[in-house]
């Protein structure tokens, strides 16, 4: 579920629509979390889908460390990439906003931290832009989100959270904010993480 301080609004004609922000969101807020409402397709269900269903699932879900495909239900699905994204995710299943987003700001992730399968051109036209958005760009960047998540993770506490009730890891959240060392790397979202690393 996206932060309920959103709405889709049209990007431009490269990007198309995105969610922007319609009140400050304060770096540490907890901006999406996978709920029960999305949906969860397996590669086998996925691969099962005519092509008019699969282009519409590829286009506009993630895959995540088992595999599947989650396609959100609600605005998260039109979150578009940046280069030099301001919301991130530590190995959880949420995102957190890593700096103060500003009324009328888009909401952007890179896409490389979401298991990508293959490359795409980008468009984010910022100065940082790589022009080509790989798969395996995670392994260059994964420190510097890291500690870009690290960061913010303290100021999760000290905002309003209308997203935690969603949160699941509760617990390892709370864990985390006590020591930080305990913040889940966002390389544990990688697909296969958890067989490699026997994980339950």
């Amino acid at each position: 579920m996206i932060h309920p301080d959103t709405e889709l609004r049209f990007i431009h004609a490269s990007i198309g629509f995105g969610v922007v922000a319609t009140a400050l969101i304060p770096k540490g807020t907890i901006t999406w979390v996978q709920d029960e409402l999305d949906q969860v397709l397996t590669p086998h269900a996925f691969a099962r889908l005519g092509r008019i269903y699969s282009d519409v699932v590829g286009k506009y879900s993630f895959v995540n460390v088992r595999g599947d495909y989650v396609l959100c239900w609600d605005l998260a699905r039109y979150i578009n990439h940046s280069c030099t994204p301001n919301c991130l995710s530590a190995g959880y299943n949420f995102e957190i906003a890593i700096r103060d987003l500003r009324p009328g700001e888009q909401l952007t992730d890179d896409y490389s931290s979401l298991n990508l399968e293959g490359s795409f051109q980008c468009y984010c036209q910022t100065p940082q832009c790589r022009g080509t958005v790989g798969d395996d760009d995670i392994y260059t960047h994964a420190d510097l989100w890291d500690r870009q998540v690290r960061e913010a993770f303290a100021f999760i506490e000290g905002q309003p959270q209308p997203l935690w009730p969603l949160v699941e890891e509760k617990t390892a959240v709370m864990a985390a904010l006590q020591d930080a060392s305990q913040i889940a790397s966002c390389r544990v979202n990688l697909r296969g993480f958890e067989r490699s690393h026997s994980l339950p």
